[in-house]
């Protein structure tokens, strides 16, 4: 079994700061890529960023240049540091991983989630 473990939402002004980190835990795996997607109410998920264990970013257009994305694939890990955080930012922030196993082998995995940990840009 493998579980996405989310920290690091919270309320924060506009301008301000946050990080957000994941941990996948188990064992019997390997990992494509990891990132967090996000959810606004009435507004359908997207990709906020996520890295490759070769090291290729995706990172969406709205938040370029404010957020960073970062892993560590030794320690199964990937932060999200998220700088002059704007109001429609406010979502719920998706760990996601693609996620190889013997079971399912696929070369770029298969989707996992973490539970989801709200952010929330407020003054």
């Amino acid at each position: 079994q493998v579980q996405l473990v989310e920290s690091g939402g919270g309320l924060v002004q506009p301008g301000g700061s946050l990080r957000l980190s994941c941990e996948a835990v188990g064992s019997g795996f390997s990992i494509w890529s990891m990132g967090f997607y996000r959810q606004a109410p009435g507004k359908q998920r997207e990709l906020v960023a996520s890295v490759t264990s070769g090291g290729t970013m995706d990172i969406t257009d709205s938040v370029k240049g404010r957020f960073t994305i970062s892993r560590d694939n030794r320690k199964n890990t990937v932060d999200l540091q998220m700088n002059n955080l704007r109001p429609e930012d406010t979502a719920v922030y998706y760990c996601n991983a693609r996620i190889r196993t013997v079971s399912d082998p696929r070369y770029r995995g298969v989707n996992y989630w973490g539970n989801g940990t709200l952010v929330t840009v407020s003054s």
